[in-house]
């Protein structure tokens, strides 16, 4: 008798994988901010921050790209090729680190809020009031959109949680005596990741676009930090005569964002089970 043939089958992960990189915008998406990250993370490796990023040349200012200055130079005589390379950095830094740290936040409270009932939201709106009369500062500003995205993620856990935590095979926990704690860990969260990482993935964009624009307002990042809002703000002066400055700066972000709306997308198609086959 032949043996039959065993097919191995795929993980969650690897099937939810395989359906990513069949998404070409995702890959797209993908592939621009893997290059963004590895831009961050060697651009002090490159550039000098003292002299190549803050350090001013009044000699030169206001020069339009060239083989010598790829971007340009700003109204200091900065190179903006360097400044905006490292402004990768805080940009990055930014949103990984607000989403983060809100994602932590939210979860913790959506999960209490939707497992027990509460008001995690209007606690956190309260926060947020709070955290913005600290001052401007790059640390102020991670913490105040944190709490902005916990709201968030506190929202769509606890709606998610809600959902789930009357189903039979949470009913089954609690009859096998397993703690409350371990039945949101084991049993619901898990339930609830589709969400939260397709919510990850846009809350950075957003977050990215709130830092900007809080920068360009004056009351985000502090100069001379080369943070990609701020320098859309040092050259809206120029918008005329060196439109330059404001476009570059700009397209980092559009790109940026797009990048992160197309891996979004790619990620709610791969983990929606209506599409499995």
């Amino acid at each position: 008798m032949a043996a039959k043939k065993r097919t191995k089958r795929r993980t969650m992960f690897q099937e939810t994988w395989h359906r990513l990189l069949k998404n070409k915008g995702a890959v797209i998406g993908m592939a621009f901010l893997a290059l963004l990250c590895v831009i961050a993370l060697v651009s002090p490796l490159v550039f000098n921050y003292e002299t190549d990023v803050i350090g001013q040349n009044l000699a030169i200012k206001l020069q339009p790209p060239s083989g010598e200055h790829w971007f340009g130079t700003d109204e200091y005589g900065r190179d903006l090729f360097a400044r905006v390379m490292y402004g990768a950095r805080y940009s990055m830094a930014i949103g990984i680190g607000s989403v983060g740290f809100g994602l932590i936040v939210g979860t913790i409270l959506g999960s209490i809020a939707g497992f027990y009932g509460g008001k995690a939201d209007d606690i956190i709106l309260k926060a947020v009031v709070i955290v913005s009369l600290l001052g401007t500062s790059t640390i102020n500003l991670i913490i105040a959109l944190a709490i902005s995205c916990a709201t968030n993620y506190a929202r769509i856990v606890r709606a998610s949680v809600m959902t789930v935590r009357d189903l039979e095979y949470v009913e089954s926990s609690y009859a096998m005596g397993l703690p409350t704690w371990k039945i949101i860990l084991r049993h619901i969260l898990p339930n609830c990741l589709s969400p939260i990482i397709v919510q990850t993935t846009l809350l950075i964009g957003t977050t990215i676009i709130s830092a900007s624009s809080l920068s360009f307002l004056g009351i985000g990042v502090p100069a001379p930090a080369p943070e990609w809002g701020a320098l859309l703000s040092g050259g809206r002066g120029h918008i005329r005569d060196a439109s330059y400055i404001c476009v570059i700066p700009g397209l980092a972000i559009m790109f940026t964002v797009l990048a992160l709306n197309l891996l979004g997308d790619g990620l709610r198609d791969a983990l929606d089970p209506k599409l499995k086959k």
